[in-house]
């Protein structure tokens, strides 16, 4: 091979890759568009994915250009493929004197939204380490996440988790042809990406896969990580014309027949759903029945007292206002915040109201608005105060009860909490594409900004405060992908200690500065949530 055009062997055939040079000069390998299943598409729509058929010829692997079928946020078109299960390989060195340390990441996107091109998740930042990062495209919406409860249909749900699986076990398998150790493997995601990386580890198929995890802003205690049980195959089939009796194998029929675009386009929420913050009914599940690529068929309480994955190393936290990312979507529908005038049970989250009767949680709801509305009008002039509350209600409370549960239950491998601060006023590149430049704030996504190089990034002046979180996001999440250790040269004015019993509300702030809280700035508020659930 050229030091140019590296020719891998893999399992399935040979793979042709690029040297690169990221934007700020670091020369790497890259290895885009290799597919690690078959086409999902015709009969395999919406089914598990299949092992992809071997190739003879060298595949040039230069550009991952596809994308999920996904809707357009901003531009309500849909784009995409079908035809999308490829993963890339980004590697600093092929030959070293011993393997690298291999990181595996997950995006986000509420499993309705994002891919893996070098658009949004370029390697850049991380090949300033000696490290190999994977990332992969993974099936969204109604083809990732479909489901019905026939077992002849064999569809039970969480294809696009089975996607995932696959693609880790497609590149555990190469791990070494590309200069990695197969046995230090990082599973690492945000958002949704986090939250399904959450539910790997608590499946057994998963066992041996990966040596440690990475969940930022999302866990399988947030509530929008599962989605309920309901009939939404059915709500499909009727939103794209199907007039015929409730029937699996009838409305699956239908279904295939529709094209992918059209699947991709409906919403099928209802006004209900939504108000009690239903964010998206295509996500993972609780699989009906059991199957041989079942993940997921136990309830997720279960599955933490018991999973493998509690003997791993974690690292778990979010951003300081998650909510500010939703700021868009109540702008367009700001009675979701006047409502609470008439009904201030409704800012109770859904689950602890279904315990309590109405004039519980009117009170309850009266108390909650006070604390954080200070007696002002519940309208869209006083959105933050609302965003706020939608930080706990939907981000922190499950990040600590995730906590809460390895103190309890991996009780040998070590927990890390952070919370992610950088308020930069140009570079926290999610808020100012959902918020606009005129509001400040760490939102939700913030914190990949400082992790992947993407084609709203430029090139940072070496001596800015932006670049310097670039360089500690990333030497922190590679000391621990390579030692199970976060510590690094980059934060060595603070020690960066794990969470225990004394201290379960402890965390790194990562912001102008690095320092070790011994608790969290929102830990009284999040106790007051917490005691919600312990009654």
């Amino acid at each position: 091979m050229t030091d140019c055009h590296p020719i891998i062997t893999t399992t399935h055939g040979c793979v042709k890759g690029l040297l690169k040079c990221s934007v700020y000069n670091d020369n790497y390998y890259s290895f885009e568009k290799i597919p690690y299943a078959q086409p999902p598409i015709n009969n395999l729509r919406f089914k598990a994915p299949e092992p992809v058929t071997p190739w003879v010829e060298v595949r040039e692997c230069f550009q991952l250009d596809v994308r999920p079928m996904q809707q357009n946020y901003f531009k309500k078109i849909v784009e995409g493929s079908e035809d999308c299960l490829y993963l890339n390989v980004y590697t600093k060195k092929l030959i070293s004197s011993k393997p690298l340390p291999v990181m595996i990441y997950l995006y986000g996107g509420a499993f309705e939204l994002g891919d893996a091109t070098t658009n949004n998740l370029g390697p850049d930042y991380f090949m300033m380490e000696d490290v190999i990062l994977v990332t992969m495209n993974y099936r969204l919406g109604p083809l990732g996440f479909l489901s019905f409860e026939d077992p002849s249909l064999d569809i039970p749900g969480n294809a696009g988790l089975k996607d995932q699986l696959m693609a880790i076990k497609w590149f555990k398998e190469n791990c070494l042809k590309f200069n990695g150790d197969p046995d230090n493997i990082t599973l690492f995601g945000e958002s949704a990406g986090s939250a399904a990386a959450h539910l790997l580890m608590m499946s057994e198929k998963t066992k041996g896969l990966f040596h440690k995890a990475i969940l930022m802003s999302g866990t399988i205690n947030n509530k929008w990580a599962c989605v309920p049980p309901g009939n939404y195959a059915h709500r499909l089939a009727k939103a794209t014309g199907y007039d015929g009796e409730y029937s699996d194998p009838l409305i699956l029929k239908h279904l295939q027949q529709i094209p992918s675009d059209q699947l991709t386009s409906v919403d099928v929420l209802t006004e209900e759903e939504i108000f009690n913050d239903v964010a998206f009914v295509w996500g993972p599940i609780v699989e009906p029945y059991d199957s041989p690529s079942a993940l997921i068929t136990r309830s997720l309480d279960k599955l933490l007292t018991t999973s493998w994955s509690n003997e791993i190393p974690l690292i778990l936290g979010g951003t300081s206002f998650e909510g500010l990312l939703k700021l868009p979507s109540i702008k367009k529908r700001p009675q979701r915040i006047e409502i609470l005038n008439e009904k201030p049970e409704l800012i109770v989250p859904q689950d602890i109201r279904l315990k309590q009767t109405l004039e519980e949680s009117q009170s309850l709801g009266r108390q909650i608005l006070k604390m954080y509305f200070h007696n002002k009008d519940m309208n869209i002039e006083n959105v933050f105060n609302y965003l706020e509350i939608l930080s706990y209600t939907r981000y922190w409370i499950g990040f600590q009860f995730t906590i809460f549960q390895r103190l309890r239950y991996a009780t040998r491998a070590p927990t890390y909490m952070y919370r992610f601060d950088f308020d930069s006023p140009n570079f926290n590149l999610y808020r100012v594409k959902y918020c606009g430049r005129e509001v400040r704030g760490a939102a939700h996504a913030d914190d990949v900004s400082y992790l992947f190089y993407c084609r709203r990034a430029w090139k940072l002046p070496l001596d800015s405060l932006e670049y310097l979180t670039i360089r500690r996001m990333i030497g922190m999440w590679t000391s621990f992908a390579s030692t199970s250790n976060p510590n690094c040269k980059e934060i060595q004015s603070s020690e960066w200690t794990c969470v225990n019993d004394k201290q379960p509300f402890a965390a790194l702030n990562i912001s102008d500065e690095v320092q070790m809280l011994e608790e969290l700035p929102e830990t009284e508020k999040l106790k007051f949530w917490l005691s919600l659930y312990n009654e």
